[in-house]
């Protein structure tokens, strides 16, 4: 491998590695803030105990998030400063507002809410937490703004003096129509995640015999709006998914023609399938054998079923023909790696269709009042397993969905404008990257036991008990008393 290949799987690995943290925080914030929101409307304690519950495991997440993501912003400058000297102008824009703007929102008010019980008044340690899910949500916002503009570049021109792209308009930038489709559609499969994340647990301490009877009703509790929340967001996700894949045909049609493996241009009137699986040769040129649905793919991509959708090898010709005559745009292949890009998008349909059904079946199980048998529903041992895997559906649906977007546009990394290869730092040798790629895959490895183990230890003990009359108003409290949270 040279110096290119290796800059391009150490920021696969550290981006892949870093989302695993972002559509749980996102999520999780939400739904902590919804239970705090809940125990301030009913006094039910158990909403208060699932309140400090979920909150320790969401902190935990925050924390590890943060320290991985601030490996990202320093890549651009190690092995990626010709793409940082053409574009950052741009991309660095919605980057500054994210973190002066996002960032220090979400971790001022975390910081308020962690330290603020009994020191704040009730609502207004409430409306922390909603601050702080509401700074995840901007942060994913400005972030996604400088990813669209990869996918789709807007509110720019090229000066001819510095060969450099300049901002001409930030507004269209952040109102970029591949930002306005992808942004909800991250959202929703964030909150899906933070949804499974608490199902997780909470199925966890239903099926298990060490957690008391009397806590019970309130993992039920928790398991429910854990399932309620993957089906309503799961549901968002799909529909967000449907319009992003018809801008994303107009805008990167290689990508769609990737996604199916589909070679050949279908005419209007044909209706293209799509393939729910398929066996091919390993280089991804000659299908085996395949399950489809017919017309499905013209959907997706035009939103008809008659609708004509192009073709790799058609692109392919036309891309040679727009793009060969630029040192920054010419490349000997238009083509992504098709299996890559092929099975990542069914990976991310297909687990988060998983997740759905399985909240479906909690539902189901734990449908009506149903406390007094809640034990039985859920003693067989299969719920340990959907309790462990269920987590892991929505979280690498995400994986997949990046990974699909990414790879998808290549060789471009930025479409029509500039290609990978053109990007990477032209002193950058492969000892270099490949040393840097060594520490940061250990120090990762290293962080992926202390995450595992914090969330395990925290997870396995439980929802702490509180007082039945707790109320947490500085008012309220003698100068005697104990503080009521301490991490």
């Amino acid at each position: 491998m040279d110096a290119l290949d290796l800059a391009r799987w150490q920021f696969g690995i550290t981006t892949v590695y870093h989302y695993f943290f972002v559509p749980i925080t996102i999520g999780l914030s939400l739904l902590v803030a919804i239970m705090q929101t809940q125990w301030m409307r009913t006094r039910n304690t158990q909403w208060l105990r699932l309140t400090k519950f979920f909150g320790k495991l969401f902190t935990i997440n925050f924390a590890l998030g943060l320290v991985t993501g601030i490996v990202q912003e320093f890549q651009f400058g190690m092995n990626w400063s010709d793409y940082s000297r053409f574009v950052g102008d741009i991309f660095g824009a919605p980057l500054a507002i994210e973190a002066l703007l996002a960032f220090f929102l979400e971790s001022t008010f975390l910081g308020l809410w962690i330290f603020g019980w009994g020191r704040i008044p009730e609502k207004l340690h409430a409306a922390c937490i909603w601050l702080v899910h509401i700074g995840t949500v901007l942060s994913a916002y400005f972030i996604l703004a400088a990813n669209s503009f990869m996918q789709n570049p807007v509110g720019y021109e090229i000066n001819p003096d510095t060969g450099r792209a300049e901002l001409t308009d930030f507004l269209a930038v952040l109102t970029n129509k591949v930002q306005l489709v992808t942004f909800p559609h991250v959202l929703t499969a964030a909150y899906m995640t933070g949804g499974a994340f608490v199902l997780t647990f909470a199925l966890w301490h239903l099926w298990r015999r060490q957690t008391p009877s009397v806590d019970k009703p309130m993992y039920r509790k928790a398991a429910r709006l854990g399932a309620v929340a993957v089906l309503i967001a799961g549901a968002g996700a799909a529909v967000t998914g449907d319009l992003q894949g018809k801008i994303m045909t107009e805008v990167q049609p290689m990508k769609m023609a990737a996604a199916e493996a589909l070679y050949e241009d279908v005419p209007e009137g044909e209706g293209a399938p799509f393939s729910i699986i398929t066996v091919g040769t390993l280089d991804g040129d000659e299908e085996v054998w395949a399950i489809t649905v017919p017309k499905l793919l013209s959907y997706l991509a035009t939103g008809s079923f008659e609708g004509a959708v192009e073709g790799i090898d058609h692109i392919q010709d036309r891309y040679e023909l727009t793009y060969a005559g630029s040192e920054l745009t010419a490349a000997d292949d238009y083509r992504p790696v098709i299996p890559v890009t092929y099975w990542s998008f069914r990976l991310m349909i297909g687990l988060g269709l998983a997740a759905m059904a399985v909240a479906v079946a909690v539902l189901w199980r734990l449908r009506g009042k149903g406390e007094p048998d809640d034990e039985t529903r859920m003693s067989h041992p299969l719920w340990a397993w959907v309790a462990t895997a269920v987590v892991f559906m929505p979280l690498l649906a995400n994986s997949f969905g990046w990974i699909f977007t990414e790879m998808g546009r290549q060789p471009w990394l930025v479409m029509g404008l500039m290609t990978t290869r053109t990007g990477v730092s032209p002193g950058t040798t492969t000892g270099e990257v490949l040393t840097s790629l060594s520490v940061f895959t250990l120090l990762y490895g290293a962080l992926a036991v202390v995450e595992v183990k914090l969330l395990l230890r925290y997870g396995r003990a439980g929802a702490e008990q509180v007082p039945e009359d707790a109320s947490y108003d500085p008012s309220d409290r003698d100068d005697d008393d104990a503080y009521v949270f301490t991490y």
